[in-house]
């Protein structure tokens, strides 16, 4: 059975979406029509593809029909949503089962698999430094704290064990073999853990993927939970990030690892908040009755 949301329930909803992503994406917006660059802020919108446009669709989640409103429901026109007999509009389970089911089991067989585990936080967020290990050119036009070899030295002395396959890909050759684990893209589902910044990170990655199956509320605190990780990412990593008014944890000392291992239990326990919500979905999408939530 689904939920019918009156009209004078979900508009406000709706228009309170759109104030939040506007403000959420306004300073990448505003810099992309000046075309500015910022080292921190671009990586949620290049990396993960995100569109501000798309951002600000508000979508009532799976399980939820709209009431229609004199002038029209904007959702009967997206994809992956019908209209019922009675005229409420809502997510079409079956149709997007059908086009994406393989990508749900899969996005639930790995956040359930990232909650039955234990957060690792003994990485100290090395996995920036072995992205620029002994390497003359970097991603990010930034000088490095400690320079060159000031920063390869901090490689050569610490372990690595970076257990996430979509940042070990960016490994300079000469880190790769440093690296205690060799994630594939065939083992993410047995090595991602809940205590890697990058794992959670992708929980905005995974709302997007699974779109109006996502209610916009838990859209957007992926996205926010992913925007604040992203800025310890950088504050941890090698990078001089003064020229943003930004400062340095400096893992290299004890109580830079101290300050990263704060932050990062802090970010572990929201992330499991919302993969639990998100989970919630997924199951019911693939559920044996998962396909009613769209009649």
């Amino acid at each position: 059975m689904c939920e019918v949301m009156q009209a004078e329930q979900w508009q406000p909803l709706a228009r309170e979406h759109e104030r939040r992503a506007d403000e959420l994406t306004a300073g990448h917006r505003e810099r992309k029509a000046r075309r500015e660059r910022h080292a921190i802020d671009d990586f949620l919108f290049e990396y993960y593809n995100t569109r501000p446009s798309v951002m600000r669709r508000w979508h009532p989640g799976a399980g939820t029909r709209l009431e229609p409103t004199p002038g029209g429901i904007p959702h009967q026109n997206w994809r992956w949503y019908s209209t019922a007999e009675d005229g409420t509009v809502g997510f079409d389970a079956a149709q997007f089962m059908a086009e994406r089911g393989d990508s749900v089991r899969f996005i639930h067989r790995l956040l359930t698999a990232i909650s039955t585990r234990p957060a690792f936080t003994g990485c100290f967020g090395l996995h920036e430094w072995a992205m620029v290990y002994r390497q003359d050119e970097h991603r990010h036009p930034l000088p490095l704290r400690l320079g060159q070899a000031g920063t390869d030295a901090v490689v050569e002395a610490h372990p690595i064990r970076c257990s996430h396959f979509d940042a070990f890909r960016f490994f300079t050759p000469k880190a790769v073999g440093r690296n205690r684990l060799q994630p594939t893209r065939e083992t993410q589902v047995e090595l991602d853990q809940p205590g890697c910044l990058h794992a959670s990170m992708d929980g905005h990655k995974w709302a997007t993927k699974l779109g109006p199956a996502i209610p916009g509320d838990l859209a957007l605190d992926c996205f926010e939970l992913a925007r604040d990780i992203r800025l310890l990412d950088m504050q941890a990593s090698p990078y001089d990030l003064s020229s943003y008014q930004q400062p340095a944890v400096a893992i290299e000392t004890a109580e830079g690892k101290a300050e990263y291992v704060s932050r990062q239990r802090a970010f572990a326990e929201r992330s499991q908040l919302l993969r639990t919500r998100m989970i919630t979905v997924l199951e019911l999408l693939i559920s044996p009755a998962g396909t009613e939530v769209s009649a």
